[in-house]
């Protein structure tokens, strides 16, 4: 597992598909408002079947998570001040949840992604482009 840190806030979590763990880990902390773990399970463990309960929550930045299930991208990542600081090549399985900043993208490959963030989706509201 990756961090990619800037000025001291997170801005990225990577998840490479080579990474495996025996039983499950979060890597996400329980305020962020997506979460992101991993869980490798023997054969035959059972998860009880439930629910989760209605509970109001503020969800005040949008975090994204993105499966890459085949290709290869390039993922440049911005400063508060819109700077380019660093870049980090994401390939088929890897999983990378986007927290703080400004984010782009390079198809190094054609690639199929999945995405998932929070909504309602807000339309122009939603992203700041520069």
């Amino acid at each position: 597992m990756k961090k990619i840190i800037f000025d001291g806030k997170l801005f990225a979590i990577i998840v490479p598909s080579e990474f495996t763990k025996e039983g499950i880990e979060f890597f996400t902390p329980g305020e962020f408002s997506q979460q992101l773990g991993y869980m490798k399970r023997p054969e035959g463990y059972v998860i009880p079947p439930h629910t989760h309960g209605v509970v109001k929550r503020e969800v005040f930045y949008t975090l994204e998570t993105l499966f890459i299930r085949k290709g290869r991208m390039r993922v440049d990542f911005y400063s508060e001040e819109r700077e380019l600081f660093d870049s980090y090549v994401v390939k088929t399985g890897d999983v990378i949840m986007l927290v703080f900043g400004g984010h782009g993208f390079v198809m190094l490959e054609e690639s199929e992604i999945i995405e998932v963030k929070q909504g309602p989706f807000i339309g122009d509201q939603d992203k700041v482009r520069f």
